[in-house]
């Protein structure tokens, strides 16, 4: 009796079976994570137009946290913007400081020798 090639294979004690998948395929993980957001994104509208019982309320709450988060950004940006630049200013004046001490340091170090 003659048994085809996968047969073969799959008796063999070495091999894994043709139809076996030894190493699965992953896609690009970005995709991955694309889909997952708009999958969520879906669940979280579905949800919402359930509780407000339509779509279009629910839309419009997230209308709102959206609207109310991008006010948000745009009143506290300016201020920690400024904040940022003063500690950088204050950390090139700290940088500067050290920079002439050791300077200093190391030109009295010379003069000694």
């Amino acid at each position: 009796m003659r048994f085809s090639e996968p047969v073969r294979m799959a008796d063999d004690g070495d091999h894994s079976p043709v139809w076996a998948r030894g190493k699965r395929r992953r896609g690009n993980p970005l995709v991955g994570l694309l889909v997952t957001l708009l999958a969520l994104f879906g669940v979280l509208t579905a949800v919402l137009g359930v509780m407000e019982k339509s779509l279009s309320g629910g839309g419009a709450v997230m209308d709102g946290w959206i609207s109310k988060a991008n006010a948000t950004v745009r009143g506290e940006a300016p201020k920690v913007a400024d904040q940022a630049g003063d500690a950088a200013g204050a950390a090139a004046a700290k940088a500067g400081d050290a920079a002439q001490a050791g300077a200093a340091a190391a030109s009295d170090e010379l003069k000694k020798q």
